[in-house]
């Protein structure tokens, strides 16, 4: 079975989709009850998703953590 999953199973607060493969937690949850159908429809929108994900960095920065000490941040 076919599944967009990159092992980055994070949950973007804002839009809903996975930071990942922009699937919702509802359609990862799913996923193998869908028919090919389904899981053709659902891959189709997934790049359309990605590009509205807010990719934030898995860790602070350097560069982050000195304007905040700074209280730039």
């Amino acid at each position: 079975m076919e599944s967009p999953c990159i092992l980055v199973c994070s949950i973007d607060d804002k839009t809903g989709y996975c930071f990942g493969c922009g699937r919702t937690r509802d359609e990862v949850g799913r996923w193998t009850l869908y028919t090919d159908a389904e899981r053709r429809a659902i891959m189709s929108a997934l790049p359309a998703r990605l590009e509205t994900v807010e990719r934030k960095p898995r860790r602070e920065t350097r560069r982050t953590r000195m304007a905040r000490e700074r209280g730039e941040a």
